[in-house]
């Protein structure tokens, strides 16, 4: 459920948010609904541990190396 607010922003931040909203083709208020999530979500605290994979040192984090590790830990956890 979306709910109204109202906020005071930086009119240059506010320029850029139209300049996107318009070189993208959405509206601004789906910029703000976006950044006010990610501001949520910054707030929130789990209670446990995030289970990431770790990436080792010494090679390159090329996106095939990246994707060959999440594939990796993929099937190691559905073994």
């Amino acid at each position: 459920m979306l709910k109204k607010t109202t906020v005071m922003v930086d009119e240059e931040d506010l320029a850029l948010i139209k300049a996107a909203a318009a070189r993208e083709g959405r509206p601004e208020s789906e910029i703000f609904r976006e950044a006010f999530h990610i501001a949520a979500l910054r707030t929130k605290r789990w209670d446990e541990d995030w289970d990431i994979p770790r990436l080792e040192g010494g090679r390159a984090r090329t996106p095939e190396y990246i994707k060959q590790v999440v594939h990796e830990e993929i099937v190691r956890r559905n073994s």
